[in-house]
């Protein structure tokens, strides 16, 4: 898709925004964003936590990435619980983190071998997951100390995070400039605005990994959560994670979630993506495509709960990872360690590897251009 069409279509999401809200029916004036001391990095940085509530929603988010350490909302009964994965203290986020919670850029995903040509000229990315770049390399967004200012608009409360980062960081050319607002409405929806400048041509794919468990972040594990995913195609990839190129069917194989099912009904069918995944970790192929306006494309219940998350985006993908990592090693904000598929990540992107997928939406931005995707997550029981 042409790059000039991307800006526009999604620079009009931002106006859109109450249309595709689908919250729950709490409606309930939002509190002050409230900031505190989480800890501090090595070299003595502190990092701080902000907490908002809105309409019957708990966020708290830290400078340290963007992250969002914790995500409380009610079940059928009432029941606050935190439906997201993380630690509670600083320095395993900078040591063991999985990318919990994390803004991720510059570039969601994964770019097969971390190179790419653009203009006639190769870039080398930092590499990170084995021969590829996963996530925008070794010291990615989700890395960096963001600047925070917290805002409320009538019912509205939120918090305007600021990032530049360089031109040749991570090897990405242009120094890019990086607004993401996080906003809590007075339904209780989280909704993102990603915005982005740069005055060298570069690519872009920005994203948020929260892993989720609407039970409680130490509940055990997601198999049981229901998913329906608006998509009839998804990026089948090879057994480093890279996109084929290919845009395939998913009737008939695990992947198809178009009908709702629970996340764990297919997952130990003997299918060769999943195989190279060690379950889940694959971008479907939304079929609204590139939108103006955020639309819905998912829906995930946990039965036991009620709790039930809608998600809606201006993106064309959605990577689907079920948590296949997890390997008992890390312990969480409830003092639980996780383990395989205790957690679910649903992050809204253009597709992985685009760089070097002419076929594929494209992810360039250029210098006059401004980046702008929308997603938000809508919560009910």
């Amino acid at each position: 898709m042409d790059m000039s069409r991307r800006t526009v279509i999604a620079g009009a999401a931002a106006t859109g925004i109450a249309a595709a809200g689908m919250g729950s029916a709490h409606a309930t004036g939002g509190r002050k964003p409230v900031k505190s001391l989480f800890g501090k990095l090595a070299d003595g940085t502190k990092v701080y936590s902000w907490a908002l509530e809105n309409g019957g929603t708990r966020l708290k988010v830290l400078s340290y990435g963007g992250i969002v350490q914790s995500l409380e909302v009610p079940d059928r009964r009432g029941r606050y619980a935190n439906v997201s994965l993380g630690f509670d203290n600083i320095e395993d986020y900078v040591a063991k983190s999985p990318y919990f919670g994390a803004l991720i850029g510059r570039y969601g995903n994964r770019i097969g071998k971390g190179r790419f040509t653009l203009d006639g000229k190769a870039h080398q990315l930092s590499v990170n997951d084995g021969e590829n770049s996963l996530h925008g390399g070794a010291q990615g967004f989700d890395k960096r100390v963001w600047d925070i200012e917290p805002f409320t608009k009538g019912s509205d409360v939120g918090l305007y995070l600021y990032y530049t980062s360089v031109d040749g960081e991570m090897g990405y050319p242009g120094t890019l400039k990086t607004k993401v607002t996080y906003t809590l409405t007075r339904h209780g929806d989280w909704r993102i605005d990603y915005e982005a400048t740069t005055d060298k041509a570069t690519v872009v794919n920005l994203t948020s990994h929260v892993y989720w468990n609407l039970a409680g972040e130490s509940s055990g594990t997601i198999y049981d959560h229901e998913l329906s995913i608006a998509a009839s195609r998804y990026t089948p990839v090879d057994s480093g994670l890279i996109p084929t190129g290919e845009l395939a069917r998913v009737w008939g194989t695990p992947f198809d979630f178009r009908r709702t099912k629970t996340v764990g009904e297919d997952i130990r069918v003997p299918h060769q993506q999943l195989l190279y995944g060690k379950g889940i970790d694959h971008n479907w192929v939304l079929d609204k495509g590139l939108t103006a306006r955020p639309e819905h494309i998912a829906t995930l219940r946990d039965p036991s709960s009620g709790r039930t998350l809608k998600i809606a985006t201006t993106e064309p993908g959605l990577q689907f990872y079920s948590g296949n990592f997890l390997d008992g090693t890390l312990v969480g904000t409830g003092g639980t360690v996780y383990r395989q598929g205790d957690g679910l990540c649903l992050e809204t992107q253009h597709f992985p590897d685009s760089p070097n997928k002419p076929s594929f939406p494209s992810t360039v931005l250029r210098p006059g251009q401004t980046y702008r995707t929308t997603t938000v997550h809508s919560f009910s029981a």
